[in-house]
């Protein structure tokens, strides 16, 4: 049986975990209304995305007195559900009763939902951060069905990457000559770096390597007991490496010399967990039919692709996708892929409607690729019965009306992230 941790050694740890944020921490978005609704509030999402520095960030916005406790700590590597009473002990003795209990990558814990629950059954508001989509849901699901609401937090986008490089956008920045061309040049550095707060800084690439292997390491195979390591890899390279495209169990399977098409799902649903990539499902009528169809890759961020991935050359096109994917994501849109007898990238379904198709190409000065981006819009916009369609480019804007079809309108994809 482990032993306890003792008081003087929770005490170190709190004490020197106990600091606010840094001051020059670009401000994350999340709405206020999560924030002061009585619920737990889970904060999820990929590793070093920010969700410590958004909890940081939420206790100085609130004026309540609070707990804090980082459990991703090597200090507390033996601490287990029997140390909750002991935490609680620390906290009263150095603080006094406070209101609010900020936990940071509690899942680390076994039993954790059961002393959040008895927290929120004595009426405290609780704030929790993890990076394990299944551990979270699975647990929250067990005891606090209900009484909890989740923010998925992402890399930063690109609103606040302008923010973290201290440019203000407005409609006057937008209009002009010098501004657009800032914007423009700001978004071509975005699309390669990406948006993990720290890695956009120092661009270093030790920085993603380190991160790459927590994830795969730490997140994947310890935690699911897993010792395939060299499969794991090679599977990640091949959906880095093919992100955008439509794949099926059994080419991973046999891409990465995974024994079965079953083994090689189990792996993705793995990865997935962490948030390092989403599976996109075709849409379909049928749910038999879309379970068994091809499925699309994606990544958290695009440098995860440039780091992972094998590219011969600078692949605007994946990564505009990439781009537009997650910040799909980011504002909480459930999406599909078209193909019928063309292909349409994105479908977004509100309830039970299809509501919008979006397509997505660098540019639509080439003939063909024009012709291949209307011809899948309009024909999804046909099937969804759908008036009016969007093209997310580069940098180029049109207006078309397509006879029998609809409106199309071509919007440059810096200017469609900044929703003006």
């Amino acid at each position: 049986m482990p032993k306890m941790i003792s008081k003087d050694q929770l005490r170190q740890v709190i004490y020197e975990q106990k600091q606010r944020m840094p001051e020059k921490a670009t401000l994350r978005e999340i709405d206020s209304q999560l924030t002061e609704c009585p619920e737990v509030l889970v904060i999820s999402g990929v590793r070093r995305c920010g969700k410590s520095v958004l909890l940081q960030q939420i206790r100085n916005r609130r004026e309540d007195k609070d707990y804090f406790l980082n459990f991703d700590d090597e200090r507390l590597i033996h601490f287990t559900v029997d140390d909750f009473q002991t935490l609680s002990e620390v906290f009263a003795e150095e603080f006094g009763t406070q209101h609010d209990y900020y936990l940071d990558e509690i899942q680390n814990i076994i039993g954790w939902e059961r002393f959040v629950n008895r927290l929120y059954s004595s009426g405290k508001k609780v704030f929790i951060t993890g990076s394990n989509a299944n551990l979270l849901s699975r647990e929250l699901g067990t005891f606090l069905t209900g009484r909890h609401v989740t923010h998925t937090l992402y890399p930063f986008s690109y609103k606040e990457f302008l923010a973290a490089r201290n440019v203000e956008v407005d409609r006057k920045v937008m209009f002009t000559t010098q501004g657009r061309s800032m914007l423009i040049k700001l978004f071509r550095e975005y699309l390669n770096v990406g948006g993990f707060p720290q890695y956009i800084f120092s661009q270093n690439m030790n920085y993603l390597t380190s991160l790459y292997n927590d994830i795969i390491y730490k997140d994947v195979l310890v935690r699911n007991r897993l010792t395939n390591e060299q499969q794991m890899k090679e599977l990640m390279f091949y959906l880095a490496s093919n992100a955008t495209h439509r794949f099926t169990y059994n080419s991973l399977a046999k891409q990465a010399g995974i024994k079965s098409a079953d083994t090689a799902k189990s792996y993705v649903s793995h990865l997935e967990s962490t948030y390092i990539i989403s599976q996109l499902q075709k849409y379909d009528y049928s749910l038999g039919v879309q379970l068994r169809s091809p499925k699309k890759a994606y990544c958290i961020d695009n440098a995860i692709i440039n780091k992972i991935g094998f590219n011969v050359s600078e692949n605007l096109g994946v990564l505009l996708e990439n781009t537009v994917f997650i910040e799909l994501q980011r504002r909480g849109a459930d999406v599909f892929y078209y193909f019928g007898e063309a292909e349409c990238d994105f479908i977004i379904r509100n309830g039970y409607t299809v509501t919008e198709a979006i397509q997505v190409t660098v540019s639509m000065y080439d003939e063909k690729t024009r012709k291949r981006e209307i011809c899948g819009l309009c024909e999804a916009m046909r099937t969804f019965s759908l008036k009016t369609g969007l093209i997310i480019t580069l940098d180029e804007s049109e207006e078309l009306d397509i006879a029998e079809t609809g409106k199309i309108h071509v919007v440059p994809v810096w200017r469609w992230l900044l929703g003006m």
